[in-house]
């Protein structure tokens, strides 16, 4: 009998290096059929703010001003580990993506706290938006 080394190295003509990473051919397709949107974000702020991949978008730095109830539910999209730095005074275009899985958004900046579909949950982290002095639409500062 041969080793499962044996047989991949007689696959690829080549030995196996432990903890190589043997990609299959073609392109990974991320975000597949989640719904995507556009916002303009500035950064008001007398630094650099970075917001990383996996970050409710909705409740990032309040000295960012987009539209924030356009922002409930979604993230940048961008690949995950990765992160958007917004200069002082920048404007700049990013996509956000619908968050999936369980869809329940908790901590960061304890806005929201519940179900991203429930629209009670919605309507509060809203409403706390701009009492807690977020920039933008939906938390006008």
């Amino acid at each position: 009998m041969r080793s499962l080394a044996a047989v991949i190295k007689a696959e690829l003509g080549k030995p196996v290096v432990p903890g190589e990473i043997l990609a299959a051919a073609g392109e990974v397709e991320a975000f597949n059929g989640r719904e995507t949107r556009e916002l303009t974000v500035k950064n008001v702020a007398d630094r650099p703010i970075q917001v990383g991949s996996h970050c409710h978008f909705f409740e990032s730095n309040h000295a960012l001003t987009f539209d924030r109830a356009q922002a409930f539910g979604f993230r940048l999209c961008i690949p995950a580990g990765t992160a958007v730095r917004f200069e002082p005074g920048e404007d700049k275009r990013v996509t956000v993506v619908a968050l999936a899985g369980k869809r329940v958004a908790y901590g960061i900046n304890g806005l929201t706290e519940g179900s991203l579909d429930d629209a009670q949950v919605k309507a509060r982290a809203l409403s706390l938006a701009g009492t807690r002095g977020f920039s933008g639409k939906g938390g006008v500062r």
